[in-house]
C-alpha cells in the first residue's frame, strides 16, 4: 500500500504522489456553493460554459487527431506523466457533458497511438482528459477558428516521436509482396521456405537507413538475384513494346517486354494522392456522398493496378499519401512524394459547383504564370483552401516551408505534367465525358514539387446527381482506374523515367 501523500504534494511531476494527486477524479462543486458564488458575484459575472457540439478521433499511423468542436473557444493546458506514459489535458471553459464522454466510445482498439481515454470533471468549468499512450508522442494542441461547416475546434494532434518514414513504408510493403510471392512459389514446389535454394537472405534486405544512393534500386537488385523464388525471368529480346499486366479485374495476359540479360529492373514509383480526408470531407454531393471517400476508393483500385503493371520491363509501385481517412496537409503530401523519389504525382479529386448542371472529368497541371481559365483559377483556390477546413496548425515550424516550391518549379516539370495530363485525358474520355478537352493549368499548391511531374485529376462533378451515382458505382470506379492506368503507361512509353543516382 503506497505511503500517504500530503495534499497537495510537492509540485514535482516525477513524484508518485504528484501523479496520483493530479490524476485523481474530482467532484464538481456542490450546487449550494455555486449558488453562494452567484449571490456574491451577481449573475452577470458568471460566464456560460461552452457547449460541446461533436467529438471526433482520426487514427492513422502518421498521427492520431482528437477534435473537440464547441460553440465557443476552449483553452487547454497539457502535461505528461511518464509511468505509465500518458498525456493529461485540462480543458477550461467547459463542463463534463455527454458529448465529451463519447470520446471514450469512439476510440478504436487498433489506434496506433492511443491506448485509452479517460474523462472527468477536474474542477468547476474544467474537464480533465487523460490519454493513455502506446508510444512516445510529440503532441500539438491548438485551436481552429470557425470555418465552413465547423465552429470552434480544439485539436490534439499526437505525432509519434519515431515517425513512420514514407520510404521505409514503401520498401516494407514491397518486401512483403515479394515474400508473399516467394511463399506461393515454395508452396507450389512443395518446399519449406528455408529449403528453397538461392532464396532471399533476410540479412540482405535493404532499408531506408542503409547508406545507398538509391534504396529502391537496391531493392530491385535484391529481387533480381538469380534463383529467387517468385522472380520473373527476363523475356526474350526483340520486343521493345510496353507491357501492362492484367489488372485485378481480369484481362488479357501481359506481354513480357524486352529485357537485357543481367540488367537490373528499375522500380517506377507513382505517388497517388487521394484528396482531402479526416476533418476535411471535400465536396459533398446532393445525395450526401463525400469526396474524400470516393477518391480514396478510386485511388485504392488504381494502386492495385499499378502494382500489377510493368512498363518496358520495369515494375511499377504505387505509394499513397494517405490510405485511410485522415487529414494530410498539402505540403506534407508533396514531401511524401519527394521522400519516396516518386516518378509521378497524381492527386485525385471530385469536382463540385454551385449548380448541378456541370459534368465531366478534368485534368490540371501547375501554372506559375496565372491560370489558363477563370474556372481553373476558381478550382485552384478551392482546393488550396483544404488546409483551412482540414485543420492545419499554422504555428508549426514547417507549416509554410514549402511555399517556396512554387518559385522552384521548373519549365521541364510543367511540360512533363502537361504530357502526362494529355495522355490521361485521352483514355479517360473513353469511359466518360470530359469537362474540358485539354489540360487546364492553375496555381495548385499540391502540384508544386519541382522535380516530379504532377497532375490533379477531377474525376467527375460530384455536385451532379448522375455523376455522383457513377462515382459510387464500383464498375465506373474500375473503368476509371483502368483508364488512368492506361494514361500512365502511355506517358511512360514515350517518356521513360530517368535513371536514379545509382545505376541499376
Amino acid at each position: 500500500m503506497p505511503a500517504p501523500c500530503a495534499s497537495p504534494p510537492s509540485p514535482s511531476p516525477a513524484s508518485a504522489c504528484w501523479r496520483r494527486w493530479h490524476d485523481r477524479p474530482r467532484q464538481p462543486p456542490h450546487p449550494a456553493a455555486i449558488q453562494r458564488a452567484g449571490a456574491l458575484l451577481g449573475v452577470q459575472h458568471i460566464a456560460r460554459g461552452a457547449s460541446v457540439l461533436a467529438v471526433r478521433i482520426w487514427p492513422a499511423e502518421d498521427y492520431t487527431r482528437v477534435t473537440i468542436e464547441s460553440d465557443g473557444e476552449l483553452k487547454a493546458q497539457k502535461f505528461f506523466v511518464t509511468e505509465p506514459p500518458r498525456m493529461v489535458v485540462d480543458i477550461e471553459g467547459i463542463d463534463l457533458l455527454p458529448g465529451l464522454r463519447e470520446l471514450v466510445g469512439k476510440l478504436k482498439s487498433d489506434d496506433p497511438n492511443i491506448a485509452g481515454i479517460r474523462v472527468a470533471q477536474n474542477a468547476s468549468n474544467v474537464v480533465r482528459l487523460v490519454i493513455d499512450l502506446k508510444q512516445a508522442i510529440k503532441p500539438q494542441v491548438f485551436n481552429l477558428e470557425p470555418v465552413a461547416a465547423y465552429q470552434h475546434r480544439l485539436v490534439l494532434d499526437l505525432y509519434p516521436v519515431n515517425a513512420p518514414d514514407p520510404l521505409e513504408q514503401l520498401i516494407a510493403q514491397r518486401m512483403k509482396d515479394l515474400d508473399a510471392a516467394s511463399e506461393r512459389a515454395a508452396r507450389l514446389l512443395g518446399l519449406e521456405m528455408g529449403q528453397v535454394a538461392g532464396g532471399p537472405n533476410p540479412n540482405d534486405r535493404v532499408t531506408a537507413g542503409n547508406p545507398v544512393d538509391d534504396p529502391l534500386g537496391a531493392l530491385i537488385a535484391q529481387r533480381a538475384k538469380p534463383g529467387t523464388p517468385g522472380a520473373k525471368p527476363s523475356a526474350p529480346t526483340g520486343d521493345t513494346g510496353t507491357a501492362v499486366a492484367a489488372g485485378p479485374t481480369g484481362g488479357s495476359p501481359a506481354r513480357q517486354p524486352a529485357g537485357k540479360p543481367g540488367k537490373t529492373e528499375r522500380l517506377i514509383v507513382v505517388a497517388l494522392d487521394p484528396g482531402h480526408g479526416g476533418e476535411d470531407p471535400g465536396a459533398i454531393g446532393p445525395g450526401g456522398t463525400q469526396e474524400k471517400k470516393v477518391v480514396l476508393q478510386i485511388a485504392q483500385k488504381l494502386r492495385d493496378r499499378i502494382n500489377d503493371t510493368r512498363v518496358n520491363g520495369n515494375p511499377m509501385r504505387a505509394y499513397m499519401t494517405r490510405d485511410k481517412d485522415f487529414f494530410v496537409p498539402l505540403q506534407v503530401r508533396v514531401q511524401k512524394a519527394q521522400r519516396v523519389q516518386a516518378d509521378l504525382f497524381i492527386s485525385l479529386h471530385a469536382d463540385a459547383f454551385f449548380t448541378p448542371r456541370p459534368q465531366g472529368a478534368s485534368v490540371y497541371a501547375l501554372s506559375t504564370k496565372g491560370a489558363s481559365s477563370a474556372a481553373a483559377r476558381w478550382m485552384a483556390n478551392k482546393e488550396n483552401a483544404a488546409d483551412q477546413v482540414g485543420g492545419l496548425n499554422v504555428k508549426a515550424k514547417d507549416a509554410t516551408v514549402q511555399r517556396a516550391l512554387l518559385d522552384m518549379s521548373t519549365t521541364a516539370q510543367i511540360n512533363d505534367s502537361l504530357k502526362l495530363g494529355s495522355a490521361m485525358l485521352g483514355h479517360v474520355k473513353q469511359v466518360g465525358k470530359l469537362h474540358k478537352p485539354r489540360v487546364e493549368q492553375a496555381n495548385f499548391a499540391v502540384l508544386r514539387a519541382p522535380d516530379i511531374p504532377s497532375v490533379l485529376v477531377e474525376t467527375a462533378f460530384i455536385s451532379n446527381p448522375d455523376e455522383e451515382a457513377r462515382l459510387n458505382d464500383p464498375k465506373y470506379q474500375d473503368d476509371l482506374a483502368d483508364a488512368l492506368l492506361r494514361g500512365i503507361v502511355a506517358y511512360f512509353s514515350k517518356n521513360p523515367p530517368l535513371a536514379r543516382n545509382r545505376q541499376i
